[in-house]
């Protein structure tokens, strides 16, 4: 966040009185201790080059207007955050995150490759500080003691999606199924999978893998689309996010397909509809655990101010690192006077209900959210194309 837009949120934050902005995470401040002045290093990873960049953006903006609408505290400490570039890869990932344990950071935040978590899991468990992960969150990451995550587990939305359509569908549909091959699309796939029912012929088999290119070209997935048309499908279900999601987008529909289009919303999140033409994304449906238009008083006051900060709407990124700066600022208070990583550790699975901007949640025994999950479509929302709310799915987790 740039030293303007810090300006802007600390006038937004007095205009607006910071105790309706501050939301609580369900700790007893009566019996907090009060704030000590003793600084902390937390240490933030995303991507702040490359074609994740975007993401990374988010990632950074959520936790910063968390902090600057909070004295730039958490759990009444300084906070220096330290940013590592995450990069786009899993080597460039471990990079950041040996370099962050180095400087005796409290805690880590971000991540938003999922292979980049899956190669840094044994470094963060050894090195006993906590994770507390914004975005990447596959479902092969079991039995961890000090990663946590607000996002969500990668199955979930998938699985949100396949129990809708699975209700929705005509009994003679045929839906073709497409995605990169990586970790997070398998996950996405096989919870799509379970919740429309593994074996219903509705799902047109094989799956049609891509290449997994964080940013390809403009006909990296002609060949591949042909594939899955050739089905001749009533519908389609992918998993794309970014400049992957901007270029497959528009070489499915400039393959002749308008039908319509079902994923998780990372395929329409953030900065991708501002480069889709309007027919091409409109009616898109995508299931998420956040939309900027949620009527609850969090987010009126979170979306806001971030629009406000931004000059435009938070994403899911942007929201679950605001989250995971919520949570880090409850279970460092618990943690008291002078806290080390692993009382944070610890304090972090007594924080209890978080009042959130996606609605209120918390943590499960996987250290992952049990929360809501939220049908939107794309349509014009006023000047703009918009991920507008359509009704809310399910409660996983």
């Amino acid at each position: 966040m740039s030293e303007m837009n810090r300006r802007r949120a600390l006038q937004l934050l007095a205009g607006l009185g910071a105790a309706g902005l501050v939301a609580g995470c369900g700790s007893d401040d009566d019996d907090a201790p009060t704030d000590s002045g003793t600084p902390v290093r937390i240490g933030l990873v995303a991507p702040t080059t490359g074609a994740l960049k975007p993401i990374g953006t988010e990632i950074v903006n959520g936790f910063q207007l968390y902090l600057d609408l909070n004295g730039g505290r958490l759990g009444g400490h300084p906070v220096e955050l330290i940013t590592a570039d995450e990069g786009e890869n899993a080597r460039t990932g471990q990079a950041a995150v040996d370099g962050l344990l180095k400087q005796n950071v409290l805690a880590l935040t971000g991540v938003v490759n999922s292979a980049v978590m899956v190669a840094i899991r044994d470094a963060v468990e050894q090195a006993r500080v906590p994770l507390i992960g914004s975005n990447a969150s596959p479902a092969t990451l079991q039995s961890v003691v000090y990663i946590w995550r607000t996002s969500y587990v990668l199955n979930e939305p998938g699985e949100a999606m396949g129990s809708y359509l699975r209700q929705q569908l005509p009994a003679a549909s045929r839906v073709a199924v497409i995605a990169p091959e990586s970790v997070g699309s398998r996950d996405v796939v096989e919870g799509f999978r379970n919740g429309f029912g593994a074996d219903d012929p509705r799902i047109a088999d094989p799956v049609v893998w891509t290449d997994a290119a964080t940013n390809p070209g403009d006909s990296a997935y002609t060949a591949d689309i042909q594939r899955a048309l050739d089905r001749d499908p009533d519908a389609v279900f992918c998993f794309f996010d970014g400049q992957a999601a901007v270029q497959f987008i528009k070489q499915l529909r400039r393959a002749g397909y308008q039908g319509p289009v079902y994923g998780p919303g990372f395929l329409t999140e953030g900065t991708v509809l501002g480069e889709v033409r309007e027919p091409e994304a409109t009616g898109i449906m995508t299931a998420l655990n956040y939309s900027a238009d949620l009527n609850n008083t969090a987010n009126r006051q979170f979306a806001s101010v971030y629009r406000k900060t931004h000059n435009t709407s938070p994403t899911t990124y942007a929201m679950a690192s605001y989250d995971a700066a919520q949570v880090l600022d409850a279970a460092i208070r618990l943690a008291g006077d002078a806290p080390t990583a692993q009382e944070v550790n610890l304090a972090l699975g007594r924080i209890g209900q978080i009042d959130s901007p996606r609605g209120a949640w918390q943590f499960n025994q996987s250290r992952t959210p049990q929360q809501r999950w939220y049908l939107r479509k794309v349509q014009r929302d006023g000047e703009v194309l918009s991920n507008v709310l359509i009704n809310e799915l399910a409660t996983l987790g």
